[in-house]
Formats: structure tokens, sequence, C-alpha cells
């Protein structure tokens, strides 16, 4: 695919998600999301991070957090999740639709996988309809796997072997792990998916733990 076919991609899904976002009640940005500690606000706070801090602001936020990419994503989803609405963050990711952000020192494969990840963490336990198209989710998964996951996540799919069923894609080996192609990229990045969307012998590993 295509360096053009890519932002492609991502300017639809900003489009599809501010659209989303705009239907959304106002009480479900204070519902929690797949991201500890984060509401639905802070995750799409987050996400227009990208577009509301210039380069010279994000070096200095940086420099505030020590250097640590952790620590100033928390602050600054935290702060900007307290200072604007709703209707500000929708449209930070409705005017942005067309921004060339890309995570340092990497390429608009990533962007595509940032924001469609998160997407998915605000969105998946409110039980939208949330439908991430066929090469969205196939070029993310296309440029992931299993030792990313391990590396970055944590995640440990020792004996387990990935296999969509939405559309032809598996990954690992072992016992089949089956989902939607979005709930699986969602394993892959660490994510406790609520109950009933794994099926396999490992899906308790990898689901929410009910809270009731």
């Amino acid at each position: 695919m295509t360096e053009d076919q890519i932002r492609d991609l991502i300017a639809a899904q900003r489009h599809q998600l501010a659209d989303t976002l705009s239907a959304l009640p106002e009480e479900a940005w204070d519902a929690p999301t797949l991201c500890d500690g984060w509401r639905v606000r802070e995750v799409i706070a987050h996400v227009a991070m990208e577009f509301r801090y210039p380069t010279a602001r994000f070096l200095w936020h940086f420099a505030l957090a020590g250097f640590n990419f952790h620590r100033l994503n928390n602050r600054r989803a935290t702060a900007d999740a307290r200072d604007l609405s709703s209707a500000e963050l929708t449209a930070s990711i409705r005017d942005n639709v067309h921004h060339p952000w890309k995570p340092p020192g990497t390429g608009y494969a990533s962007t595509l996988t940032h924001e469609t990840v998160h997407a998915l963490d605000a969105l998946v336990p409110l039980g939208v309809d949330w439908s991430v198209p066929e090469p969205t989710v196939r070029a993310v998964l296309d440029a992931w796997d299993v030792e990313h996951g391990r590396k970055y996540f944590g995640v440990d799919l020792t004996g387990v072997r990935l296999c969509a069923d939405d559309l032809d894609w598996t990954v690992g080996e072992g016992k089949p792990l089956t989902g939607h192609a979005s709930d699986l990229l969602l394993v892959l990045a660490g994510r406790k998916l609520p109950p009933a969307r794994l099926t396999g012998p490992a899906a308790p590993r990898f689901t929410a733990q009910s809270s009731s």
C-alpha cells in the first residue's frame, strides 16, 4: 500500500470518528475505555493532541514531563480533557482529517495504527457499532506482529494462534483464538476485551472480568 493510500485511510477514519463522536450523548464522554484510567474524553484528547501541539509546544511539555512519553501523554490528556468540551475535541478531529502528523521516527502506517487502536479503545466499551473498513484493519495488522505486541505491550501469545473470523488473517502458533480482526488488533495492543468478543481456550486471558 502506498503512502498516499494510507493517508486516504487515515482521513476517512478521522471523518468517521468525528461523525461518531458527534452522535454520542454527553454522558458517554465520561464512560471508561480500554485505556486504564482514561475516559472517552481523555482518549480523544490524546488523539487530538497530535494536531494541537506544534513541535515547539510539544518539546516544551516533553521537557516538563522529564522527557517521559508516558508521563507527557497522561498529563496532557488529563489537562485537555478538563479544559476542552466534547464539541471542541470533536472539532479537533474533524478539522484535521488531512493533518500530516506521524509518530516520531515512524511513517503513516504508525499513524493509522495509533488512531485505529484509540478509536476502538473509546468506542468498543460503549457498544458503538464501529466498523473498521477491511483495508484499514488489514493495513494495520500487516504492519504489526506478535513480537511488536510482546515488546511494547507485554502481550504473551505463547501457544495461541490469532484467527480473524471476518477476513483471511492469522498470526501465531497454537490453539485458535478467534474474533473480529479489529478485536484481535486490540489483543495485540494489550487490551482486555469485553466478554463474548473472543472464542477459544485462551479467550479468558484476553477478556476483562465482569464487574457484576
